[in-house]
């Protein structure tokens, strides 16, 4: 089998594969449905989304994912895995919470929703050491087309109001109203007290003086009403009537707020905010949009203590390649407003080009003298990139396939599927395939712990004193988070991998990825030289020579054409660092680089593109400088 379908085996799904079918791997053509089933499943991109999804449930929030794809097409396809593998996971961590606590998540439906709406009145939430040992998560998803908001001069804006208009419409309108007007933000608990509600004992006693206000007007209205001796008693039922009317006027005037906010929505202030432009001028204004975010992030904290789990809100901001720079800038910077909260539920899944981004900031007239280098500019606030590999050979198949069938094909098979799938739950699933796939739960659980195990190996060696490693981590806390946060990506990548899964080694995982994150320009060049002397005769012990040899080899291109590639350039680190980590500390061969380049997903592919094409205009003016000199030797 070749090398781009080996990278795609399960192990869990090779022995059942081996078992039920006995053809051989690389060429199945047996009949058994289940078989190509189960093949169909294991694409590249259901593993590379697989491991991103997990990676997203174990990292700490607010976190910005840079998806970096030149493609756009696939884009849509990969959102919806990544959507799925997270709802998942989600569901397996409540299971497992369930089994732990027995506690069930607490929906805000039915009677609950009334007892939410109780809670928000009279009760303050508290984060206790409970909740925070919490493991169930639940992802609120939503998509962004800044396209659609292209034409605004307020595109930021979009993202702001699409976020409110999400969480609105997720927990209820009258829930956030009454929010607003009478909501508390969750504050800790003092010491190891676990109560999770605390009573507002100023609402209490309001409401409770209002209400015995209200009876005793009722009360006197009545007696005189009523009671024969007082029935002529005027200035009682005068006294009596106006307590009753002042209680309940107070009562009406407290509700007032609660109906002014279910009739005007979060959408609607900050859109006519943006409408003024007198206002947008205003110092006020990015105050003002900023105390609306603040309102609805401590409304999510108050709503996890409620559900009695975490949540988080994945945002998914596609098509921004496609603005004007202007339009680009200001989306970037609603970003940097929602994440300026340190502990903000927010996941940005940035869906873009990253030359067309980058190219768009060095555009950008506002961001003259912050953004001369874009490439700088998008590696501050990326927390997390995540560069897509180019399509596998089981993923284009699919797609060849899908794409041969018309769209009513599509449909028939989508409605089929759900018959199958309907009539299997109801008759009941076969003994094997249920010992089957109960085995491959069984390894693919075996497969998470090693990696588990080897992740903590990795990060032990990150922060050891007496290694070397951590010389080589940047000063920067963004560039710390990104390299912190792309090692389970790698070595969760590795371990689905049955060849290399009891032969990685977490010290070198550590290694290739701050190689990647630190000098990105250096390694794409010395990944380009690889692949061009590959494709061509090596010598057969090529695989063994060092990287380093291959760059000091190449160098001299390199720098010649620094004028091309001064902004990419400018990404790397020390020089000196540079050639202590790959000549003395790791020096990786070209062989540990072809197999470590599978699973890189820290590093943006279009450099190396870029690269590519350079080296191939310097191929051509060598040959057409040869013809010309054999030319005029002839003459």
């Amino acid at each position: 089998m070749s090398c781009d379908e080996e990278i795609t085996r399960l192990h869990h799904c090779e022995e059942p594969h081996d078992r039920g079918c006995g053809c051989s791997r690389g060429n199945c053509r047996c009949a058994n449905a289940e078989c190509h089933t189960r093949k169909d499943i294991l694409s590249e991109e259901d593993i590379y989304c697989s491991c991103l999804s997990k990676t997203l449930c174990h990292t700490s929030t607010p976190v910005t994912v840079g998806f970096y794809s030149p493609c756009g097409t696939r884009l849509n396809s990969l959102l919806d895995q990544i959507a799925g593998c997270m709802h998942k996971e989600s569901i397996r961590r409540e299971e497992k919470e369930y089994k732990k606590t027995r506690e069930k998540p607490r929906l805000p439906e039915g009677v609950n929703y009334l007892t939410l709406l109780w809670y928000l009145i009279f009760y303050e939430p508290v984060i206790t050491e409970v909740h925070l040992r919490r493991k169930n998560i639940d992802f609120i998803f939503m998509r962004f087309s800044a396209w659609q908001y292209a034409g605004s001069d307020k595109l930021w804006a979009g993202l702001v109001t699409t976020l409110c208009d999400h969480i609105r419409q997720k927990f209820g309108p009258l829930a956030l109203s009454f929010y607003h007007v009478v909501g508390s933000r969750p504050r800790f608990a003092s010491g190891f007290s676990q109560k999770e509600w605390r009573v507002k004992k100023k609402v209490g006693w309001t409401a409770g003086g209002l209400v015995l206000a209200l009876l005793a007007g009722v009360g006197l209205v009545s007696s005189t009403l009523f009671v024969p001796g007082i029935r002529d008693g005027s200035a009682l039922q005068i006294i009596g009537a106006t307590i009753a009317a002042t209680s309940g006027s107070g009562a009406l005037l407290s509700l007032a707020p609660v109906i002014k906010h279910l009739i005007i929505s979060e959408k609607k202030r900050i859109e006519s905010l943006t409408s003024n432009q007198k206002f947008t001028s205003h110092l006020g204004f990015m105050s003002t949009v900023k105390h609306e975010i603040e309102t609805l992030t401590n409304f999510v904290y108050y709503m996890e203590i409620f559900e009695r789990r975490r949540l988080r809100i994945v945002f998914e901001i596609t098509s921004l390649d496609m603005c004007y720079p202007e339009r680009v800038v200001g989306v970037l910077n609603a970003m940097n407003t929602l994440l300026s909260d340190t502990n903000a539920p927010f996941i940005f899944i940035l869906v873009v080009d990253p030359c067309v981004i980058a190219s768009c900031l060095e555009q950008a007239s506002v961001m003259k003298g912050m953004a001369d280098n874009g490439y700088l500019y998008l590696n501050r606030s990326v927390t997390l990139p995540f560069s897509i590999p180019a399509i596998g050979i089981r993923s284009k198949i699919r797609f060849l396939h899908e794409a041969f069938q018309s769209r009513e094909d599509l449909m028939y098979r989508i409605i089929t599927k759900n018959m199958e799938q309907v009539t299997r739950k109801s008759k009941g699933k076969d003994a094997a395939l249920t010992d089957m796939e109960n085995s491959m739960e069984v390894d693919q659980h075996q497969i998470d712990a090693q990696a588990v195990q080897y992740i903590h190996e990795a990060f032990h060696c990150l922060h050891d004193e007496f290694d070397c490693l951590y010389r080589y981590v940047p000063d920067s806390i963004v560039q710390m988070k990104r390299i912190v946060n792309t090692i389970p990506i790698t070595i969760r990548l590795m371990t689905q991998q049955h060849l290399l899964r009891h032969t990685i080694c977490p010290r070198s995982v550590a290694g290739w990825v701050i190689l990647a994150n630190q000098w990105p320009c250096r390694l794409s060049w010395i990944l380009q030289c690889m692949e061009d002397r590959l494709q061509s005769r090596p010598t057969q012990d090529y695989e063994k020579e060092p990287m380093w040899h291959i760059f000091t080899e190449n160098c001299k291109d390199l720098y010649s054409n620094h004028k091309e590639l001064q902004n990419i350039m400018a990404l790397d680190g020390d020089p000196e660092l540079f050639a202590k980590f790959l000549a003395y500390d790791f020096p990786f061969t070209v062989q540990e680089g072809e197999k470590y380049l599978k699973y890189t997903v820290n590093l943006d592919h279009s450099i190396r593109c870029r690269m590519g094409q350079l080296r191939s205009l310097a191929s051509l003016e060598k040959d057409y400088s040869k013809e010309e000199t054999g030319t005029g030797r002839m003459v």
